[in-house]
This record gives structure tokens, sequence and C-alpha cells, in this order.
């Protein structure tokens, strides 16, 4: 192959590679591995995710799980559907849909998580609330959270999950 044909074969390489929107560069990636590079803990996925979809330019996002996910925490109740979606930067998730919070008789569709050093701030659109990011460092289980085993396994304590914003 000529020097001339070599420098268009690695052109049409760079532009196919570069100009197609790909899932993301680094495919063999979890999507627990791609929230810990964006600086956000693992537990705020819960386990068994089955694939995601991550635009690296812009930052949308789509993550799929087997179906709806529900499982309690304390008082609360959290639903996943199946797929959730949204927009993520370094510290911060917006555009979220696909997760919602029950506070008393409402569900609360959760927004925004914004990573604040050690505090994730979780936000509902009318309000939002604080925890420590050290309560996410374990992820979920669909069905019982991280109350699996024989009634015995790790807990998360939330107090207060909507308080003014």
């Amino acid at each position: 192959m000529s020097p001339k044909e070599t420098l268009l074969c690695l052109s049409l390489f760079l532009l196919v590679s570069f100009s197609t929107p790909s899932a993301s560069v680094n495919d063999e990636l979890t999507v627990y591995q791609v929230l810990e590079e964006y600086d956000f803990p693992v537990g705020i996925l819960p386990k068994g995710v089955l694939g995601y979809e991550l635009n690296n330019s812009t930052g949308k996002f789509s993550v799929y799980l087997n179906g709806t996910c529900t499982f309690s925490i304390d008082s609360y109740k959290l639903k996943y559907k199946s797929t959730i979606t949204g927009v993520i930067t370094d510290d911060k998730i917006s555009s979220l849909s696909g997760i919602k919070v029950k506070v008393l008789f409402l569900w609360l569709s959760i927004v925004k998580v914004i990573r604040d050093d050690d505090e994730l701030e979780f936000s509902v659109g009318i309000g939002s609330a604080d925890f420590p990011v050290s309560n996410f460092v374990e992820s979920p289980t669909c069905g019982c959270g991280f109350d699996c085993v024989n009634g015995k396994g790790s807990k998360i304590k939330i107090n207060n999950l909507v308080s003014s914003a």
C-alpha cells in the first residue's frame, strides 16, 4: 500500500470512528463504572442493569433494567422503570426520567441528582433532599432493597426526603 493510500485509509477510519454516535467509547465499562467516572456512587442504580447507551459528546444516556424495579428503604418506596434516561456530566444528572419515590401517598419523579462533595442532592422539582454519598456505596436489589437475606443486610437511613428547595 502506498503512503497516499495508507493516509486515505487512516483518514477514513478516523472519520468513521468519530462521526458515529457510539454507545460509549469504553463499551467494556459497566454502567456502574461509568457512574464512578462521573463522580457518582454505584448505589444510585439497582443491581441487575442489562445495558446502557451513553452519548459521550452530549451526556445523554439510557439505562435498561429487566422490567420495573421496586423496593423500600425505611419508610420510602422507590420505583425504577425499565428504561431510565437523562443527561450526565461530572457531579450532575439532569433531565432524569424513570425514577420515582413515594413520599407519604404521592409518587414524585426524581428529576435531578447533584453531587456536592460528600452529599447527594435529589430533586423532585418542587423540593429536594440531601443525603451522604456513603449511603449509596452499594446497589440495592429489586424487590428487597438492602434487606434481602433472612431479614438481615445493610440498610440505608433516609430522613426528610422532601424539604423546601
